[in-house]
C-alpha cells in the first residue's frame, strides 16, 4: 500500500493541540480491566499514538473507579475521558419481555452457544450495535478507533489512519473478518431482508452486498469484520440509514431473544449502505485479539517492525479457512468510476 509522505513517521501532533481530524480511541471497560488495558494501552502508545496523541474515552456501564483510572491515565499522554452509560443503554427496552429473554438465555446456555447465558453480553452488544456513539462524551467526535482489553499491535503504525480515511471518503476500516457463528444470529438475517423490503430507499444501486450474501439476498453467508478492531467515520452511524435499522433490528428483539453481535449488525449495514471504495482493509496493521491475528507479510511486515508471524495459521486467520471472509473482500466488484463516493 502506497501512501503520501506527510504519513511517514515525521508528521506528529502534540497532546491537547487541534488535529487535522476530530477523532478517539473509544473503550468500553469494566473497572477490573485495567491491568489487559495498560497492556493494550503501552502497545497502542508505542506503535502509533505516542506521535500522533489522540484521546481516549472510557465508557462502563457502572462509575469507575479512582485505581482505574490512575491505571489508564497514566499510560499516556494524550487527553483522557471518563463516562458511565446512561441506563436506558444498558437496560431492556420497553418492549422486550424480560421472562422471554430470560427462557431464550437458558435455552441457548443449555444448547453451548457461546455467551448464550449472558445477560450482560446482550446488553454489551446492543450497546456497542447503535448507542455508543450517542454517549455525551462521544459528540465531540467525527471518527472512531475502537480499542478492547487483552488486544495487542504488533506491528508499528506510521501514519494517521484517521486522515488517511477523512481524505479519501472512507467510511469505515477494518482488519480481520470472519465467519459469524450462526446459531447466534438465526433470524437476523430474515430481520435484514424485512428491513430492506420495507425500506428499500435506503438501498443504494452500488453497495457491497454480495460480500455478506452470495444468493441474492435470500440467505447470509456469514461473512462480518470483527468489530473489536474498526476504525469509522461517525456519520455513517449517525446517518438516518444506520439509525433506521438499527431501530428496526432493536425492536425485533433478536439483541435479547437470540445473541446478535454489533459484528454482524454494523457489517450487514456496511455490506446494505456503503459501497466497497468506503470501506478499507487495513492490511498493514498487524493486530491481535485473544483468539485470532492479522499479520502483514513482505515488505511491509519488515518496515513496521512487525513481530507476528503471518504463517502461524493458528492465529493468523487471513491465512486459515475461517479468514475466507476476508479474502474474499477483494473479489468484491468495484464499484463504477462515475458512481464511486469514496476518493480512490
Amino acid at each position: 500500500m502506497r501512501r503520501p509522505a506527510r504519513y511517514q513517521r515525521s508528521v506528529s501532533y502534540n497532546p491537547g493541540e487541534p488535529k487535522p481530524v476530530n477523532a478517539c480511541f473509544t473503550i468500553l471497560a469494566r473497572n477490573h480491566d485495567w491491568r489487559s488495558l495498560r497492556e493494550s494501552m503501552k502497545q497502542m502508545e508505542d506503535r502509533f499514538n505516542h506521535q500522533f496523541n489522540y484521546p481516549y474515552v472510557f465508557l462502563n456501564d457502572k462509575p469507575f473507579s479512582e485505581e482505574f483510572k490512575n491505571m489508564t491515565r497514566s499510560m499516556t499522554q494524550a487527553n483522557v475521558y471518563y463516562g458511565q452509560i446512561p441506563q436506558e443503554h444498558w437496560s431492556y427496552p420497553e418492549w422486550i419481555d424480560k421472562d422471554k429473554a430470560a427462557a431464550k438465555r437458558k435455552e441457548m446456555e443449555e444448547k453451548g452457544v457461546m455467551y448464550g447465558g449472558s445477560e450482560s453480553y446482550r446488553h454489551m452488544c446492543r450497546f456497542e450495535s447503535g448507542l455508543f456513539f450517542k454517549h455525551p462524551l462521544m459528540q465531540q467526535f467525527d471518527y472512531y478507533w475502537r480499542i478492547e482489553p487483552g488486544i495487542e499491535y504488533r506491528c508499528d503504525i506510521n501514519y494517521d489512519p484517521f486522515l488517511y480515511m477523512k481524505e479519501r471518503g472512507i467510511k469505515y476500516g477494518w482488519t480481520i473478518a470472519i465467519y459469524e457463528l450462526m446459531n447466534t444470529v438465526p433470524t437476523l438475517w430474515d430481520s435484514v431482508k424485512k428491513f430492506v423490503a420495507q425500506h428499500p430507499d435506503t438501498i443504494p444501486e452500488h453497495n457491497s452486498q454480495w460480500w455478506v450474501t452470495r444468493d441474492n439476498g435470500t440467505s447470509y453467508n456469514g461473512c462480518h469484520f470483527w468489530s473489536n478492531f474498526e476504525i469509522a467515520d461517525l456519520s455513517f452511524y449517525r446517518s438516518s440509514q444506520y439509525s433506521k435499522f438499527f431501530e428496526f433490528l432493536d425492536r425485533e428483539g433478536g439483541f435479547f431473544y437470540e445473541r446478535w453481535g454489533d459484528a454482524p449488525v454494523h457489517s450487514i449495514a456496511a455490506a446494505l449502505f456503503l459501497q466497497k471504495e468506503q470501506v478499507h482493509w487495513f492490511e498493514d496493521i498487524g493486530y491481535y485479539h485473544p483468539g485470532w491475528q492479522h499479520c502483514p507479510s513482505g515488505d511491509t511486515w519488515l518496515a513496521n517492525r512487525c513481530t507476528c508471524d503471518p504463517k502461524d495459521t493458528s492465529k493468523t486467520i487471513t491465512n486459515a479457512g475461517w479468514g475466507k471472509c476476508s479474502r474474499e473482500w477483494k473479489l468484491l466488484p468495484d464499484t463504477p468510476k462515475g458512481h464511486r463516493k469514496a476518493l480512490l
